[in-house]
């Protein structure tokens, strides 16, 4: 899936949207898709060549990497950025289901296109709790891999064929954290933008 695939999903989606919803797709068109393409792709992107330890073990570097960053940060928000975005499919479909059904009938079947009501407001609701699930598990999966949202500056590592216990150090470790930050940030935010969404149209 690519990144120009995923701006014209989150676009179509954001016709049929409600208030909250266009702000949940500019969040994650903006904030996390424009950011992870122009600056966050960089940061990590030698963080294996720049993983130093203080030996020259063959086999070693590799090894301690492997056990700190058994995925890498970028690769997992990527990921991340594409399951989230993804259930936003099951409402294009529905929508398109619609529209092939009047065209066969050749005549209106539904009120107005951008209203969310019957069989749509269930595919919308189901979205919701998908894109929410989703980022939870995002989240939780973030926080079990990397024993919390930090990015130590030094790790210890005595796994073999390492000798011994050797420092490791982590390049950019400061500017790292904060985009890691930043990311459980807008997770959350959008999180709460899909729980408000969800709320508003049980409700309304």
């Amino acid at each position: 899936m690519s990144w120009a695939f995923l701006r014209d999903l989150l676009s179509g989606v954001n016709k049929y949207s409600t208030g909250i919803g266009r702000i949940w797709v500019a969040v994650v068109f903006v904030f996390r898709l424009l950011v992870y393409v122009a600056a966050a792709e960089n940061i990590w992107k030698y963080e294996h060549d720049e993983f130093e330890c203080n030996i020259e073990q063959p086999g070693c570097e590799n090894v301690c990497f492997d056990h700190f960053f058994p995925v890498s940060h970028i690769r997992l928000w990527a990921l991340q950025l594409i399951m989230v975005s993804t259930p936003s499919l099951l409402v294009v479909f529905h929508v398109a289901y619609r529209e092939n059904r009047e065209k066969h009938h050749n005549q209106k079947l539904y009120k107005s296109p951008g209203e969310i009501d019957g069989g749509l407001l269930c595919t919308y609701l189901i979205s919701l709790i998908l894109k929410t699930g989703f980022e939870i598990v995002f989240l939780v999966l973030f926080y079990k891999l990397y024993n919390g949202f930090k990015v130590p500056h030094l790790v210890k590592c005595d796994i073999r064929p390492c000798p011994n216990t050797v420092d490791c150090y982590i390049s950019k470790p400061t500017e790292k954290m904060i985009f890691l930050y930043f990311l459980v940030a807008t997770s959350c935010l959008c999180i709460v933008l899909n729980l408000s969404e969800f709320s508003y149209l049980i409700f309304k």
